[in-house]
């Protein structure tokens, strides 16, 4: 990747997670360039989705510093007067179930911006158009299938937000964007990661099981395990390292260095 002038998106320098005498996450180092899609990836309880409840501003690290578009992050998200733009893609749609499509689409641009109503219903409307869903505005959440409100929470992910500073770019992060579902649906919605990323003119963190997923969305893997990473390249190194970890979980071998905890 071409380096670029603009700070890396997102820092964790030598950043630890602990919960009571339990290491989460211990001394970690990760940089997140303009643009750069990244997977993180390892077993399950790891520790990925703390990777991204890091980013999200939802948890502080333990020790060592976070960084989001360079600067320190030491609150919380909802603690921040001015919080970088992060959005965050649920395994779940996450809709909610009383407001029309239009209003979860547009939610924190009626909440926090001062457009007019029918600057706000342009947005809403681009943002379903990107997704080929022209047209559902004023339907409810209920009246959709689970595919489509997969797409409308990847709809409410790249809208337009004029309160962002000018020049800085989305941080968008998919936790198991395509569990549980069938291969023709999962390559649709890694495409629309994909595309997705590329309309919000963002980076992006992706953390999957699903070797598809990761390889279709990612151009960067990383490795999470006993709370270290234990290998990081581009997605095509992902493929042919013969680092007994990732060769462990390429061919999800019950041998190798990863085990499962204890029952």
């Amino acid at each position: 990747m071409t380096p670029s002038p603009l700070p890396p998106v997102a820092e964790l320098d030598r950043v630890c997670v602990r919960w009571g005498a339990k290491t989460v996450l211990d001394g970690v180092d990760l940089q997140l360039e303009p643009g750069e899609r990244l997977a993180v990836v390892g077993p399950s309880g790891a520790g990925k989705s703390t990777i991204l409840r890091l980013l999200a501003g939802l948890l502080l690290p333990s020790a060592g510093t976070m960084r989001i578009h360079g600067v320190p992050q030491r609150y919380l998200r909802l603690d921040q007067r001015h919080p970088p733009d992060v959005r965050l893609v649920f395994q779940n749609p996450a809709l909610l179930a009383s407001l029309t499509v239009r209003e979860n689409v547009g939610f924190l641009l009626y909440r926090q911006s001062r457009l007019s109503e029918g600057e706000i219903r342009g947005r809403v409307a681009a943002a379903l158009e990107a997704v080929g869903l022209s047209g559902i505005e004023e339907l409810l959440p209920g009246e959709l299938s689970g595919g489509m409100q997969k797409r409308v929470s990847f709809a409410r992910a790249v809208i337009e937000d004029p309160t962002q500073p000018p020049g800085q770019l989305p941080l968008l992060l998919f936790d198991e964007p395509t569990a549980g579902l069938d291969p023709v649906a999962c390559t649709r919605i890694e495409d629309l990661i994909v595309r997705t990323s590329q309309l919000a003119g963002g980076s992006s963190v992706v953390v999957s099981h699903v070797m598809s997923t990761i390889l279709r969305s990612a151009d960067r893997v990383v490795l999470l395990y006993d709370g270290l990473f234990r290998w990081q390249g581009p997605v095509d190194d992902f493929l042919h390292t013969d680092n007994p970890y990732v060769v462990q979980f390429r061919t999800a071998s019950l041998s190798g260095p990863m085990q499962p905890a204890e029952l």
